[in-house]
C-alpha cells in the first residue's frame, strides 16, 4: 500500500497544480481574446473542472499524511503547514470566487465586482500554485534521501 501511495501522491499533486496553471491560463486567454461567450464559457469550465481538482488535493493530501505516518517534522511539517494554507484558500476563497465568476459571466454580468472578484482569484490561484510547487520540491529532495 506504500509504495502505491508513492507512485499516486505525486501524480495527483501534479494533476491539481496542472488544473490550477490551467485554470489561471484560460482565464487570462479569454479576458485577451475580449469575447464574453468565451470568458462566460471558460468560467463555466472551470466550475466543472473543480470536480477533477478538489478531489486530487484532498487525495493529495490524504496520501501525504499516509506516507509520513507520524513522522511530523521538518520538510513534512512544513509541507502540512503549506497544505493547509493550500486547502483553506481553496475552501475559503477559489471555490467561491469560481462559483460566483460563473454565475455571474453566465448572465454576462461583467462589472467592477466581477473583475475584482475574478483578480482576488488569480491572486489566490498563484499563490497555491507556488505552495504546490514548494511542496512538490520538497517532496523530490525527501524521495532523494529515502
Amino acid at each position: 500500500m506504500q509504495r502505491l501511495l508513492h507512485r499516486i501522491h505525486p501524480l495527483l499533486g501534479g494533476l491539481a497544480t496542472l488544473c490550477i496553471a490551467s485554470f489561471m491560463v484560460s482565464t487570462i486567454v479569454a479576458e485577451l481574446s475580449g469575447n464574453l461567450q468565451t470568458i462566460a464559457q471558460t468560467k463555466h469550465i472551470i466550475l466543472w473542472g473543480l470536480l477533477v481538482l478538489v478531489p486530487c488535493l484532498a487525495f493529495t493530501g490524504l496520501s501525504g499524511y499516509q506516507i509520513a505516518g507520524k513522522a511530523s517534522r521538518g520538510l513534512v511539517l512544513t509541507k502540512f503547514k503549506r497544505m493547509r494554507v493550500i486547502g483553506i484558500n481553496g475552501i475559503c476563497v477559489l471555490v467561491p470566487c469560481a462559483f460566483f465568476l460563473a454565475f455571474r459571466a453566465s448572465e454576462l454580468k461583467f462589472g467592477w465586482p466581477f473583475y475584482g472578484i475574478q483578480c482576488l482569484e488569480l491572486l489566490a490561484g498563484f499563490i497555491n500554485l507556488m505552495l504546490l510547487g514548494m511542496n512538490f520540491r520538497d517532496g523530490l529532495r525527501m524521495s532523494r534521501l529515502r
